[in-house]
């Protein structure tokens, strides 16, 4: 039973999963409106989310089915994917989260502060501080060959005893768990202080001089437009889901983890180990599927690609017209939209 659970959930997750994020991918890379800051870290986000799936999803199923079968070399470059993927993610969503503050907070350093070019920049510092923060974990597996009565496993495990890795887990839960969420608690308060409870005027001509030096940033940003205050909604409730749902689905492994990290011997039911996992998969999967529901840019973007592709398949022309060129001419004259 736990084979064929884990076989249907994980390929149907990591299949939604791999399919929605490479989507992401393309349509950010490939359609040039696309490319803003909050974007960028939303691609690194999907990357990491990738690899999760790759090198956790993926090669969970045949550990289900059999013993380990990718070695010794695919035992330590498979932990760090999975660790590098797990942890770049946590930070994307930290990064897009202040990026989001200050435009909406501080809309004057934003126009310098919150650049294509500043969050490309920040995502490689990201990437390159947290692939060599997960260079450890090549010193901390290995594969062993355990032993039962109806015969033998090769399985990738610890290296050195369990109380060793106690400060690295606690490290990993601070670092890239409670830090990320605590930041984005506070600060997605304050952008919800600024678009949903300070009064916005309706027309220009309302803001007066004063109001601007008493610290809305958000009046002189979107200069009284309706349009703009609703997008800039629109975008934060999506990033905050993706937050929430990053801090519920991490949670039951991330308790587990605290929790076996006391208890001696350690809580290793299989049906809830493979809850949590399925949880993490899920997480890396689900995030596409916000995109599609709650951004109109994006789910506009996933059809045009769609179309693009059915258009190649048949008929092997160039697509590349902006998504959104001929929509902001139609409803420029006729709607608020």
């Amino acid at each position: 039973e736990l084979q064929v659970v884990t076989i249907l959930l994980v390929l149907l997750i990591c299949g939604v999963g791999i399919a929605g994020n490479a989507m992401v991918v393309l349509v950010v890379l490939r359609t040039k409106h696309m490319v803003t800051p909050t974007n960028c870290y939303l691609v690194s986000l999907a990357v990491a989310d990738l690899i999760v799936l790759l090198a956790a999803g993926l090669p969970n199923i045949s550990e289900v089915v059999a013993s380990w079968v990718y070695g010794y070399a695919g035992c330590l470059c498979i932990t760090y994917l999975q660790y590098l993927g797990i942890n770049i993610s946590a930070w994307s969503i930290a990064a897009f989260t202040v990026e989001r503050y200050i435009a909406i907070c501080h809309a004057i350093k934003a126009q310098l502060l919150c650049t294509v070019s500043r969050a490309r920049r920040i995502i490689a510092s990201l990437w390159l501080f947290t692939s060599l923060y997960c260079l450890m974990w090549f010193f901390l597996v290995d594969t062993a060959q355990v032993t039962f009565s109806d015969g033998a496993q090769v399985i990738c495990g610890y290296r050195v005893s369990r109380s060793l890795y106690m400060p690295i887990y606690f490290l990993d839960f601070a670092v890239f768990y409670v830090i990320p969420l605590g930041l984005a608690t506070v600060l997605y308060g304050l952008i919800a202080r600024i678009l949903f409870v300070s009064p916005v005027p309706g027309n220009p001509q309302h803001s007066s001089l004063g109001s601007l030096h008493q610290g809305s940033s958000l009046k002189l940003s979107c200069r009284g437009s309706r349009g703009a205050l609703s997008s800039r909604k629109q975008v934060t409730k999506m990033l905050a889901v993706v937050v929430a749902l990053f801090a519920v689905l991490w949670l039951p492994y991330r308790t587990l983890v605290v929790v076996n990290s006391f208890v001696d011997p350690p809580y290793l039911n299989t049906w809830f180990l493979l809850f949590c996992r399925l949880c993490i998969y899920l997480n890396s999967a689900i995030n596409p599927i916000i995109y599609n529901l709650m951004s109109q840019k994006f789910r506009a973007a996933f059809r045009k690609l769609y179309k693009c592709q059915e258009k190649s398949a048949g008929h092997p022309a160039p697509c590349t017209t902006p998504v959104y060129y001929s929509a902001v001419k139609d409803c420029s004259h006729n709607s608020s939209d």
